[in-house]
């Protein structure tokens, strides 16, 4: 845990000192969440029927930004073999890379979903599942997307392209019951099972998806 802790530590002061890959994924998730209302119009009937879906689609997008950045520096000023090296595992290594890619996007994407939610005109009811939902399905984006970022390490010119081939489809289940959850609260339904079905998918990536991350990296390592 001190490991991961140390891990995590160095790579937030990274982020802090750099800062462009968090803020492009927050600007870009504000900006394009608050365009669709005057594409589709102030309509107060419509807004609120789309929001949800919207604000969940990209956020997605959002997410996978910053992706591509994960293990790419490591890799190119070699520390990455060093601490294939270390008593640090790489198991440990993706978790910890995880955890600090959600504390530096998924965090700020949790902060702005529920102001977006103004521009939609969303219920005070839905306000609460959106927060919910993504404390719950971001951390799982983060945990799913360590392992296309490590696929993809090797493939310089179309990484970002490759990534997001490779972590679409496998963020759609998030994605449905997110806003499904959304959607049913607006609609006065019992969200309980969405709700549910998003902590299984978080618990399931906390458990499986480090392990796959490092396989990759040492497959892309060796």
């Amino acid at each position: 845990m001190i490991g991961i802790s140390l891990l995590i530590q160095r790579d937030l002061r990274l982020a802090f000192r750099d800062g462009t890959d968090a803020m492009m994924g927050i600007i870009f998730f504000v900006l394009a969440a608050s365009l669709f209302p005057f594409g589709v119009g102030p309509d107060a009937a419509i807004l609120p029927r789309i929001g949800g879906g919207i604000i969940w689609v990209v956020a997605l997008l959002a997410a996978l930004l910053s992706l591509e950045r994960m293990f790419v520096p490591e890799q190119e000023d070699g520390s990455l073999d060093l601490l294939y090296l270390s008593p640090v595992s790489l198991g440990q290594l993706a978790l910890a890379k995880s955890i600090a890619h959600w504390l530096t996007s998924g965090v700020l994407l949790l902060i702005a979903a529920p102001v977006l939610a103004l521009f939609y005109n969303l219920p005070d009811t839905a306000l609460l599942p959106i927060l919910l939902t993504m404390l719950l399905g971001t951390p799982t984006l983060s945990l799913v997307g360590g392992i296309g970022a490590a696929l993809t390490i090797g493939a310089r010119r179309s990484g970002g392209v490759l990534l997001a081939l490779l972590m679409l489809p496998l963020y759609i289940p998030v994605l449905i019951f997110g806003a499904g959850a959304v959607d049913g609260a607006i609609a006065g339904r019992d969200i309980t099972p969405q709700i549910m079905i998003l902590c299984g998918f978080l618990l399931a990536a906390l458990a499986l998806a480090p392990w796959a991350t490092a396989a990759a990296l040492r497959q892309a390592i060796d």
